[in-house]
């Protein structure tokens, strides 16, 4: 029974490119409304599947931390390992026997919990029975919260013989400073070794509340049985309060570089500043000029003047990260620890010219091109969906995001990047983090533990 029932699964999700093939390109129609409790609920019927996606995500990422580093990604982690009247290995038992999934964790901004099921019983019934359990009964039981942050003071220590995760956390502390993004949502092996089972339960007290939440669904389902899952799965949530906006993010008062010093065969440069929000007035200009200076893969400006060209590094690349408030905007590359000062030159003098001169016709009509060809591929699945419906909920956007997108694209001129641009990036105050030897210690570099 329960192979016929992963069989089933299985078969379904193959058919998702073969059932929306026909709707290539169609914007799904966006239903809203609130729960009894005050939860906000985005849907979206999809009845060519008998399957159900649904994810809750609440304003309970790393930024509401406050000085206990990685509290909101335990916190999350915690979620699944035990809940309501199920340990954790009932728990994933429950879900495996009708081929159910269900996943959590937590970034800077929002903490979210996902399911994917069948429509079929007794398949949703259990599924969504685990997942109200989960957003509201987790049992933070000793013996899980001990495994989970072992392996999660593992998984750091790992971390720290990483040369690009050094860099990318130490990046984030140099643009951020003393502003809530500016810490990993894993925390440090400090942090989370002083963390209690009590500080996970109070922050799940506090975040995991209905009027902090936000559902997003699609599924075979019609109107009213969306409103009833919606209502069913947040039901064991407190009505409670919405978490307080995040602070705003301070500009970079200066440029600052930052050498940290690792035996590694490759050096890693980062650097850039704060970027732009998810509701940002320049986030279309910003994002489609991003697209032509590092953002488009190997066809990219950085691509080409940084490897291509020069062949200073295999990859190379530039992305602003959105959030709430002002999330990077980074630029990065490894490279030969002999090359390094070369390659970050390039990588700087790119970025000066494309602030001043911006894009070509030729480079903006193919970025254009690109985007809003590769459209449809965000929205092609129910899972892609959910996650868009989740994003466009939690940050506020409005319901026509979608439909407008790739207009909003389309309209964005090379004046539009040039001036955006100029007034929003200003590299003489960039971060930068270079991580590997110092000069005149490159003879000597090997990899930690070789």
């Amino acid at each position: 029974m329960i192979f016929d029932r992963q069989r089933l699964l299985a078969a379904s999700l193959g058919l998702v490119a073969l059932a929306l093939a026909p709707i290539a390109g169609a914007v799904p129609q966006i239903q809203t409304w609130e729960t009894a409790n005050g939860a906000r609920v985005l849907f979206v019927p999809a009845p060519d599947l008998p399957m159900i996606d649904v994810r809750v995500v609440f304003e309970a990422g790393s930024a509401r931390d406050a000085g206990r580093d990685g509290l909101a990604s335990l916190t999350a982690n915690l979620l699944d390992q035990g809940a309501g009247a199920w340990d954790a290995n009932t728990l994933a038992e429950r879900l495996e026997s009708v081929g159910a999934q269900l996943s959590t964790g937590a970034l800077r901004d929002m903490a979210f919990v996902s399911v994917r099921s069948l429509t079929q019983s007794p398949a949703l019934d259990t599924a969504l029975e685990t997942m109200a359990a989960v957003l509201a009964e987790p049992r933070f039981a000793a013996e899980d919260f001990e495994r989970v942050r072992q392996n999660t003071l593992v998984a750091l220590r790992q971390e720290e013989q990483d040369p690009a995760s050094v860099g990318q956390k130490a990046f984030y502390r140099r643009i951020f400073g003393e502003h809530p993004y500016a810490s990993h949502p894993s925390g440090t092996p400090e942090s989370v070794a002083a963390l209690t089972r009590d500080d996970l339960a109070a922050f799940h007290r506090e975040h995991y509340v209905g009027r902090n939440a936000v559902v997003a669904m699609v599924g075979a389902l019609d109107r009213r049985q969306a409103e009833a899952i919606a209502e069913r799965v947040t039901a064991g949530l407190a009505p409670g309060s919405a978490a307080p906006a995040i602070p705003p993010v301070p500009d970079l008062g200066s440029a600052a570089v930052e050498q940290l010093d690792f035996p590694s065969t490759q050096t890693h440069i980062y650097a850039g500043q704060p970027g732009m929000s998810r509701d940002d007035p320049d986030y279309f200009a910003l994002y489609v000029g991003n697209h032509i200076l590092g953002g488009s893969g190997l066809v990219s400006l950085l691509m080409e003047e940084v490897r291509e060209k020069r062949g200073l590094s295999y990859s190379v690349y530039s992305y602003f990260l959105p959030m709430s408030q002002r999330g990077p905007f980074l630029m990065g590359l490894s490279t030969k620890n002999e090359q390094a000062e070369a390659a970050r030159t390039v990588l700087m003098d790119t970025m000066r010219r494309f602030r001043e001169e911006g894009p070509t016709e030729a480079e903006l009509n193919a970025a254009i091109k690109n985007l809003t060809g590769g459209f449809p591929l965000r929205i092609a699945s129910n899972a892609k969906i959910v996650e868009q419906l989740a994003m466009m909920g939690f940050y506020r956007l409005p319901l026509d995001y979608l439909d407008t997108f790739t207009d909003q694209v389309a309209a964005v001129s090379a004046e539009d990047i040039r001036d955006a641009f100029k007034r929003r990036v200003d590299p003489e105050h960039f971060a930068t983090v270079i991580v590997g030897p110092r000069p005149g210690q490159v003879a000597s570099a090997a990899v930690p533990g070789g």
